[in-house]
């Protein structure tokens, strides 16, 4: 489970400006986010997989992905984590990649894909789910938007609360630079809980209550499990590139940012 919420192509000093929660168990072996051995792509790792949730790359390109939660996962797919590093080693357009997707969407339990090229000034938005429909793949419009682990811009209690407080936060910085560490502080360690009568009822009411905010920490037989990583992704008009990340490493919290230029 994760939950994002991004700015794109609607703001006078950063063309894109993202905040992504990672939720996963806290002993899943996971490498924070650094410039992979190729020196291209920049992001996190997971290291049962390797693949990646959230990465970008030196020529300006980025992708991430969520999970979509079901009742019984199917056997024998493919890790969702290759989804973006696969995007981020090709050469082709964000809609070229989703069209390949498309083709092989049933080789993964649900996903949500968002890819997107700063260069040309594209994002598309790719989703296998439901089961039974068509692959689903849509340009992302100009504006603020929030994923989690149902479709784009579903107005689930956290997707709400969490898009409302970001465009808040925008407003309040206006043209100014908006100081990343502080934005997830501020809004990515919220830990409100919905109301249970808003709950998706896809899983269990208790387990989707444990997961309704934003900052999700809960203890369960497998070990820990929640919110391990925490990032804020910026790209300015002159093509700077800022990549804020907050993790756990040994249950402790550590920052770092990587800056480039694309």
């Amino acid at each position: 489970m994760c939950i994002a919420v991004f700015v794109w192509q609607a703001h006078p000093l950063y063309p894109f400006l993202l905040l992504l929660n990672r939720d996963e168990y806290h002993n899943r072996p996971t490498k924070a986010v650094s410039w992979w051995e190729d020196g291209e792509i920049l992001g996190g790792r997971d290291e049962v997989c390797g693949g990646t949730w959230l990465a970008c790359s030196r020529d300006g390109r980025l992708a991430f992905v969520t999970n979509v939660p079901e009742p019984g996962s199917l056997s024998g797919t493919k890790s969702r984590g290759e989804l973006p590093l696969r995007f981020l080693k090709s050469s082709k357009s964000p809609k070229e990649y989703a069209e390949e997707v498309m083709r092989q969407a049933d080789q993964y339990n649900g996903f949500n894909l968002i890819l997107a090229n700063f260069v040309a000034k594209t994002m598309v938005y790719v989703s296998n789910r439901p089961q039974g429909k068509p692959i689903f793949v849509q340009e992302v419009s100009n504006g603020v938007h929030v994923l989690s682990n149902a479709k784009l811009d579903t107005p689930w209690h956290k997707s709400l609360r969490l898009g409302e407080r970001f465009m808040a936060a925008l407003e309040k910085y206006g043209e100014d630079e908006i100081p990343m560490k502080e934005m997830v502080d501020e809004l990515m360690t919220d830990t409100v809980k919905s109301d249970k009568s808003k709950l998706p009822n896809v899983r269990s009411p208790e387990w989707e209550m444990q997961l309704s905010s934003i900052f999700v920490e809960v203890d369960t037989t497998q070990g820990r499990y929640g919110t391990r990583s925490m990032a804020a992704l910026s790209v300015k008009a002159n093509k700077e590139v800022s990549f804020y990340e907050k993790y756990l490493d040994d249950k402790k919290w550590k920052e770092h940012t990587v800056n480039y230029k694309i």
